[in-house]
This record gives structure tokens, C-alpha cells and sequence, in this order.
């Protein structure tokens, strides 16, 4: 078991690993249609349980997986407050206490046959274009480099622009387009360290 393996670290964000207590807000971002607008369909409860334990099989395998991102101190934050008390006004969830923005790190993906460390993000509808799924991706990238991972790469549906754009100011730039496991075309961005 991986526990020693340290969590990313950034400005306006706290990371945790995954726990059960974690559901309400992860079936909540995870089952909402605009952030899951390019997966074949939004997740249920129960795979956003199943989500959950995936990541934490993948911390007992190798001290790596998708983290929980709270802002750390939401009055201080750069974030726009007006989205931030939406945010707050609307959800029924331990969100609107903790400041729960989503989820990104570091998890191994089968593309083409070969197995990548892949940087991945989902940011809460509410909170995206401030910045916080880029400083995410760039602590979850300095994390792996630290730990001698020199390849990384993020698997983005071609129309996901905002991915897209937040895989280039992590450093990746576009290796090639290909079909995901699921059927879906995707442009796996890449880049070396």
C-alpha cells in the first residue's frame, strides 16, 4: 500500500483523497449533465460510488488516483463571489459548507493498448473559467514529476475546449486523435518532462 505518497499542493486548493463521506458531492458533479456533456451520459449514485473505490484501490496500488478539490479559504480566494454564493444558495449537499470544486489528479489509462499516467479534472459547472482546474492539473503535474513520472497525458473529447486549453497551460500540447474504450473520438494531449 502506497501511503506515503505525498497530495498536490497549490495556492486556493485543498486536496484529499476520496472517502465514502465524499459521495453526496461527487454523485452531485458527477451526475450533472454539463460537466459530464462529453461522456457517453452522466454517472448515477451508484457509479459515483463505484468511482470512489476505483480511486482508492488505485491509492492502495500505487499512492495515485483522482482527488477531492476544495477551495482552502473561499473569502480570500481570487474566485468570482457572486459564483461562489450561487453556489452556496443552490446546493443541498456538504458543498455549500466546504467549498467543493471537483476532482482532478493522477490515474494509469489504457489508450491505444499502451497505459498512460493521465491527468484528469472536473471542475463544478459553478466554479469553472477562474483558473482552479489549471492550478489543479499543474500541482497534480509537479506531483508526478517529482515522483519521476516524465510522460503524462490527458484524454479530451475533440469538442471539450476548455480541456483542451487547460491541457496546454499544463504543458501538454495535442499527440494524436483516437477512439477512447468507450467509442468516443479523442485527442489524447501529451507532453514530457
Amino acid at each position: 500500500m502506497s501511503e506515503s505518497i505525498v497530495l498536490p499542493e497549490s495556492e486556493r486548493i485543498e486536496y484529499s483523497r476520496m472517502q465514502d463521506s465524499d459521495l453526496d458531492e461527487l454523485a452531485q458533479l458527477l451526475g450533472d449533465p454539463t460537466t459530464m456533456q462529453f461522456y457517453p451520459r452522466p454517472k448515477t449514485r451508484e457509479e459515483a460510488l463505484d468511482w470512489i473505490r476505483w480511486n482508492q484501490r488505485n491509492y492502495a496500488r500505487d499512492g495515485l488516483g483522482l482527488w477531492t478539490l476544495r477551495l482552502k479559504d473561499p473569502a480570500s480566494a481570487a474566485v468570482n463571489s457572486a459564483r461562489l454564493a450561487a453556489l452556496k444558495e443552490n446546493s443541498k449537499s456538504r458543498a455549500a459548507s466546504s467549498y467543493f470544486i471537483g476532482e482532478c489528479g493522477l490515474t494509469w489509462q489504457r489508450i491505444d493498448g499502451v497505459e498512460e499516467l493521465e491527468i484528469g479534472y472536473h471542475v463544478r459547472p459553478e466554479l469553472q473559467g477562474q483558473g482552479l482546474a489549471t492550478e489543479a492539473a499543474q500541482a497534480s503535474r509537479d506531483l508526478a514529476i517529482s515522483l519521476d513520472h516524465r510522460r503524462l497525458m490527458s484524454i479530451i473529447h475533440p469538442d471539450n475546449i476548455a480541456s483542451r486549453r487547460v491541457a496546454e497551460k499544463v504543458g501538454m500540447q495535442a499527440d494524436r486523435e483516437t477512439v477512447s474504450r468507450t467509442g468516443i473520438p479523442v485527442v489524447v494531449y501529451a507532453g514530457q518532462w
